[in-house]
Parts: structure tokens; sequence; C-alpha cells
């Protein structure tokens, strides 16, 4: 029982240093590479989400729980990086 409380904490620190690093990248972005981000994203969401998830605005969800819903999703669905890091600034900007 302690190990898999061990092993929750851990991944719970894991996936806020990612979050963090995540959000201190996108405020480094150039506008030119948000928009790309973006409309890669708005092509890859119905590919990835939409099979499973309605659309919903951006604006439902803090930036912070986006950053925590693409981690489980991309461990769910096993998104290369470079996908999930679109989908999020789609979902992050609409």
């Amino acid at each position: 029982m302690r190990k898999i409380f061990v092993a929750m904490v851990l991944a719970a620190l894991a996936i806020g240093s990612t979050g963090a690093r995540a959000s201190a990248q996108q405020e480094e972005m150039s506008p030119a590479e948000h928009k790309r981000l973006f409309r890669e994203g708005a092509k890859l969401w119905p590919v990835y989400c939409n099979t499973c998830h309605n659309a919903r605005p951006g604006s439902e969800k803090a930036p912070y729980e986006w950053d925590m819903i693409i981690m489980h999703m991309r461990t769910l669905g096993n998104f290369p990086a470079e996908d999930t890091q679109a989908i999020l600034e789609y979902l992050k900007t609409r």
C-alpha cells in the first residue's frame, strides 16, 4: 500500500513539473509559432479527441487543468509529443 502511495506522489510531482515546463515553453513561443500550433491542433483534435469527446470551449477549463488533462490523455492515447503540444495549444486558445 505504501509503495502505491509513493508511486502516486512521484507521478503527481512529475506531471506538475512537466506542466510548469510546458507553460514556460508556451510563453517563449513567437506569435507565428502559436498560430502554427493552433492550426495544427485544430486539425489533430478531431483525429485524436473527437472520437470520444464532444467539442468544448477552451475557457471551460483553466490552463493548468488542460495541462493535466492532456498529459492523462496522451498516456491513454499514446500521442506523439509534437501532436500533444499542438492539441494543447488549440485547447488553451479557443
